[in-house]
C-alpha cells in the first residue's frame, strides 16, 4: 500500500491547504480504510509565529490531533511538522519528522 500523510491546516492559515481540525477525524477514518493507502500520519505546514512558543502552541495543537487520532485505534507513527526555521519548536512539541531542505540547499530562486 502506499503510505500518506494527512496535511492539516492546523492554524486556519489563509495560505495553506490542508484538512481543517475538525474535519480531520472522518477523513483519517475513512483514508484508514482504504485498502491501497496506509495511513502513516499527519503533517502541518503552520504559518510562521512571533517566536518559538508561539510556534510551539500550534505545533502543540498537531501533537494533539496526532494524539485523539492515536487513542481512537488508528496505528500512526508520522508527525511530520517543522522546517528548516521551526524545527526545535517541532521537535520539543513531539514531531518526528522534520524538513530542512533549506537548511541543506538554501533558499528557493525566484526563477
Amino acid at each position: 500500500p502506499l503510505q500518506v500523510c494527512l496535511q492539516v491546516n492546523v492554524d486556519g492559515g489563509l495560505t495553506k491547504s490542508g484538512v481543517s481540525p475538525d474535519e480531520l477525524p472522518a477523513l483519517a477514518q475513512a483514508v484508514a480504510a482504504l485498502p491501497r493507502l496506509q495511513l502513516r500520519g499527519l503533517m502541518c505546514i503552520p504559518d510562521p509565529q512571533e517566536d518559538a512558543e508561539a510556534m510551539r502552541a500550534v505545533f502543540l495543537r498537531a501533537r494533539a490531533l496526532y494524539d485523539a487520532l492515536r487513542a481512537h485505534g488508528l496505528p500512526l507513527d508520522t508527525l511530520s511538522m517543522g522546517m528548516s526555521g521551526d524545527l526545535e519548536a517541532a521537535i520539543a512539541a513531539g514531531s518526528t519528522m522534520v524538513r530542512v531542505g533549506t537548511a541543506i540547499f538554501g533558499g528557493r530562486s525566484s526563477v
